[in-house]
């Protein structure tokens, strides 16, 4: 049974990787970066400064981000955070602009701090705080979809060429059982989307919704939609300890268990082709592919953390972030079904899904920042330096490589350096916060779209002798494209993509 599972994880990764269509091809760069691009997180407090958090202590999230906090607390606590996602996009294809909308119920953090003091001692080591939390540092839900009628190109013009480059001299191969089938190519001409055509012994590929060679002029219009859906959330489980020396210097170190949960599914589909040369040519009402992706992963990462504070007013912090390294499983599965108008109706899937085993790891990250205090308050800033080309995937399996992944990875992503900024007002028991965050674009070709995730965010607070409560809202914003397919020669179709989420964060705490 052993041996058997491994053929076949040896058998589907060296299919999605040499032989993969274009869409899933992408996917390995466009998750490199999802998964490591990961966002400030943790309590209400947190949140609503911005997510600064690498000189400021005394709050459960210093687990995650800088563990040299925790040696700020001064006794123990228990919290829990709650929060309601809602997302909102808006993207343009084509000239025609589609928008949704939807909210997600969500766990950010629960965390338990204990406190151990050095009793007696006035300097020196007094003490310090051990904590474990749970924390989602990384929200990937996304829903969002597009129409449009082209004029230029269809998918079956992407077909058509890669039909030739997969099986130039055997159009078999395309068929259930041969070398090219998991492939939506493959899908497609057992959907009669593709013709074999032979010339002279020699096999090239045309299609009925193809536009005709003898009408160079003729303009082919088709309705193009797609819909995608993501799913999922990455959590860390930090085990961590900060120590207290003489209320001056502090320091702290994180492991950080991980998990990854991650599902995406997309549709597309062109109906209602329309020839120049022939408006009563219709053999295909339309056709429509479905894609899913489903991936889990666990990993473990360390982090060490300082705290300076050279006078009662400043604070100056670092972190380091060792890379995160991932064990990754995933399964893609694929089919397509065609309504065509004089012919029975087609329908063709993967006979299984294709699984996956490999491993992923994120860049490591270095943190630094400074807090401004006073009895009103504070005024906290970071900076994040992240190398998004660092990157890497790799396999266990011998002889499959990720090396062209990886070298698309060092070409498309570069290091970014993160700003996030907040204050705090106090009176009495009442805070008010305020926060900026800026996640910049790491993309080195920007392709006229900027990818920067701006924040802005606010929240209140209540703190008692034995009880706290926190509310926070973030409000973040991006941009994007997609490329349902290319094809040579032809323009790329392209929706360009805007996208807002709103956050609202209450964490509540008991101290004891």
């Amino acid at each position: 049974m052993a041996s058997t599972k491994w053929l076949r994880i040896f058998l589907s990764t060296g299919l999605l990787l040499f032989f993969g269509h274009h869409a899933i091809s992408q996917s390995f760069l466009n998750n490199a970066l999802l998964f490591s691009r990961t966002k400030a997180a943790g309590s209400a407090r947190i949140q609503a400064l911005g997510g600064a958090q690498t000189a400021i202590g005394g709050d459960y999230s210093s687990a995650l981000s800088n563990p040299a906090g925790l040696g700020m607390f001064n006794r123990s606590e228990v919290t829990l955070s709650l929060a309601n996602t809602s997302y909102s996009s808006d993207v343009s294809y084509l000239g025609t602009k589609s928008g949704d909308s939807f909210s997600k119920f969500n766990v950010p953090g629960l965390s338990l701090v204990l406190h151990y003091p050095n009793a007696g001692k006035e300097s020196g080591f007094l003490g310090g705080s051990f904590a474990v939390s749970l924390t989602r540092i990384n929200d990937i839900n996304q829903e969002y979809s597009y129409r449009g009628s082209n004029s230029e190109s269809s998918i079956i013009d992407y077909f058509i060429e890669d039909a030739n480059f997969r099986a130039p001299d055997d159009p078999d191969e395309l068929l259930v059982g041969g070398r090219e089938f998991y492939s939506l190519t493959a899908l497609a001409y057992n959907n009669y989307l593709l013709d074999p055509i032979e010339d002279g012994g020699d096999f090239y590929y045309g299609s009925v919704l193809n536009k005709d060679p003898d009408f160079p002029d003729e303009i082919r219009t088709v309705n193009q939609q797609e819909t995608i859906q993501r799913k999922g959330a990455q959590y860390q489980w930090s085990i961590a300890y900060g120590a207290n020396f003489s209320d001056k210097f502090f320091a702290g170190a994180t492991l950080g268990i991980t998990t990854l949960r991650y599902k995406l599914t997309q549709s597309y589909e062109e109906s209602d082709f329309d020839f120049s040369s022939d408006p009563s040519y219709d053999p295909v009402a339309s056709f429509r592919m479905n894609e899913s992706l489903d991936i889990q992963g666990t990993g473990a990462n360390f982090t060490l953390g300082l705290i300076y504070r050279p006078v009662d007013f400043l604070q100056i912090g670092a972190s380091f972030v060792t890379p995160t390294f991932y064990q990754i499983t995933d399964n893609y599965d694929a089919s397509m079904e065609s309504d065509w108008n004089d012919e029975e109706d087609a329908f063709e899937r993967f006979d299984q899904p294709l699984l996956s085993e490999y491993n992923f790891t994120t860049p490591l990250r270095f943190n630094v920042g400074a807090t401004f205090l006073s009895k009103y308050g504070f005024i906290t800033a970071d900076a994040e330096l992240v190398n998004y080309s660092k990157a890497k995937y790799k396999s266990d399996i011998p002889d499959i490589s990720y090396n062209v992944d990886n070298a698309d990875i060092k070409s498309t992503f570069g290091s970014v350096v993160n700003y996030r900024v907040g204050a705090e007002f106090r009176y009495n028991i009442y805070r008010v916060r305020a926060g900026y965050n800026l996640m910049a674009d790491p993309y080195l070709n920007k392709q006229g779209v900027d990818r920067k995730i701006q924040s802005l965010s606010g929240g209140v607070g209540v703190r008692l002798k034995k009880f706290y409560t926190d509310l926070a809202v973030i409000s973040s914003k991006t941009e994007g494209r997609r490329t349902p397919y290319t094809a040579s020669d032809l323009p790329v179709p392209l929706a360009l993509q805007k996208f807002k989420n709103t956050n609202i964060v209450l964490t509540v705490g008991v101290t004891f």
